[in-house]
């Protein structure tokens, strides 16, 4: 079985999209719940992380928090 470096084929096939095809990219993985593509998405998720400041970090996972609260209880 090969060995793919995953966060390497990741950025190459995204490096050269506009933000409309990264958007196509991620709603399309969402709307279809692709397991295999999630990967993908951990894979943008920990490139964008990495940029952030320690301050959007906190706002990142407040958001995150509350999104996980609502669905787990909708009422």
């Amino acid at each position: 079985m090969e060995n793919i470096d995953i966060r390497n084929y990741i950025i190459e096939n995204f490096k050269d999209d506009n933000e409309e095809k990264i958007k196509d990219s991620i709603e399309t993985t969402i709307k279809f719940k692709d397991e295999d593509a999630l990967i993908g998405l951990g894979v943008l998720f920990e490139i964008l992380w990495n940029s952030m400041t320690e301050e959007q970090k906190k706002e990142s996972l407040t958001q995150i928090r509350n999104s996980i609260k609502n669905l787990a209880n909708p009422n």
